[in-house]
């Protein structure tokens, strides 16, 4: 006797759409429905360390500025903890008044996104022995996007612990990492890291398989 077997066919994959500000950001599309709005404003008043703001324009490959994409932020603190339990690093204390985390979107007209935190201190790496250069850890998806992207932002200034950082060395070619590199600069006062992400083409960033 035979028996028939019901083959589960793959689901189809989908895209974040052309909503996805409504449901992650919707206070930039114009809603208020969530008490609390997560911010790209990630450092509070009494956070220790630098004030910086990042900020930069995401691009497609053909060089236009992408103005529907939603960025997320996570950072350490400036002693270099992050605010989560799985961090356990001996002698950093978590910083009450840093959140360590952050979303935003680029904007609808001119296509820039802004986080404002401050700079992270060094992390010691999952070997538990060799220290990280301070960075952030940026996730991006939009329409078009079937898998949220990876990347990272190291500081310009820091070309010491960069040129020792395990991560960095692992790209083997020095005009990619290169792209994970944000430039320092100043306006009004403050401290501004310019980090332009760019999804295809000549200057493609690096993303990761996380």
């Amino acid at each position: 006797m035979k028996h028939s077997i019901n083959k589960l066919e793959e689901t189809p994959s989908q895209t974040a759409g052309p909503y996805v500000h409504i449901g992650l950001l919707p206070h930039q599309a114009g809603f208020d429905i969530f008490a609390n709005n997560f911010s790209h404003e990630i450092a509070g008043p009494d956070t220790k360390g630098e004030r910086i703001t990042i900020e930069g324009m995401v691009f497609d490959g053909s060089g236009a500025p992408i103005r529907d994409m939603l960025l997320e932020l996570w950072q350490a603190n400036a002693e270099g903890r992050y605010r989560h339990p799985a961090d356990r690093q001996q002698g950093k204390a978590i910083d009450p008044g840093f959140r360590g985390w952050g979303r935003t979107g680029t904007d609808f007209a001119s296509g820039l996104y802004t986080f404002e935190t401050i700079k992270p201190g060094s992390v010691v790496g999952r070997s538990g022995t060799k220290p990280m250069a301070p960075h952030v850890s940026l996730w991006l998806v939009s329409r078009g996007i079937n898998i949220g992207l990876s990347t990272r932002m190291y500081f310009d200034d820091e070309s010491e612990a960069n040129a020792a950082d395990p991560v960095l060395n692992l790209i083997e070619q020095p005009a990619r990492r290169k792209t994970l590199l944000g430039h320092r600069g100043s306006r009004d006062g403050k401290t501004v890291y310019r980090f332009d992400i760019h999804l295809q083409g000549a200057h493609e960033t690096v993303f990761f398989d996380v």
